[in-house]
């Protein structure tokens, strides 16, 4: 159990039947009255914000979250099939589950599954990966002057924008929170 009053950046909590990460708080003490804590709660299922304020005695069970290594082996159809590197179990998970987070990921590379409660609620690629432009117009001499970015298909479908220096067949580093170019390999 944790009290309001103990709540930092990046706890999460269980309120109310829902699981909550604390992305801000505040303690606030008034000059009259007692004092409370001003949060702010991302719903770590659906990714909804929320802000709520409570009493600093106030007390919720902390919720734990399984961070796991998978493996990403292939997609079959509407299925995104993964591996568990460590018990070798396997485990498919439908496009709604997985959103566009292996929108940067080959076959084969590992992410990072979160779950709570043995129910899969996100994946976590790496923070950067690297990518062979399959797809992309060449670059004008002259051109770069403006600092000017162009549209590029990488090998796994997701278009990126680079500089009109990069061409078909280079290999570049992505961000892949952002999906930013940040350089070429």
């Amino acid at each position: 159990m944790v009290s309001a009053g103990d709540f930092r950046n990046g706890l999460t909590v269980e309120i109310e039947g829902n699981v909550y990460q604390v992305v801000d708080f505040q303690h606030v003490k008034p000059g009259k009255g007692a004092a409370f804590v001003r949060t702010k709660l991302r719903n770590i299922m659906n990714g909804g914000l929320i802000e709520k304020t409570f009493r600093p005695t106030e007390r919720f069970e902390q919720a734990h979250i399984d961070r796991s290594d998978y493996q990403y082996l292939y997609a079959d159809g509407d299925l995104f099939n993964f591996m568990n590197v460590e018990t070798y179990d396997q485990i498919a998970l439908s496009s709604d589950e997985v959103g566009d987070s292996l929108k940067f990921i080959k076959e084969n590379e590992m992410v990072k599954m979160l779950s709570y409660q043995g129910k899969v609620f996100a994946i976590e690629p790496p923070l950067f990966v690297e990518l062979v432009i399959t797809d992309t117009e060449p670059g004008f001499k002259g051109d770069t002057a403006t600092g000017a970015s162009k549209p590029a298909v990488v090998e796994t479908g997701a278009t990126v924008f680079v500089p009109l220096f990069v061409e078909q067949g280079d290999k570049i580093s992505i961000d892949t929170r952002t999906g930013e170019y940040m350089k070429r390999v």
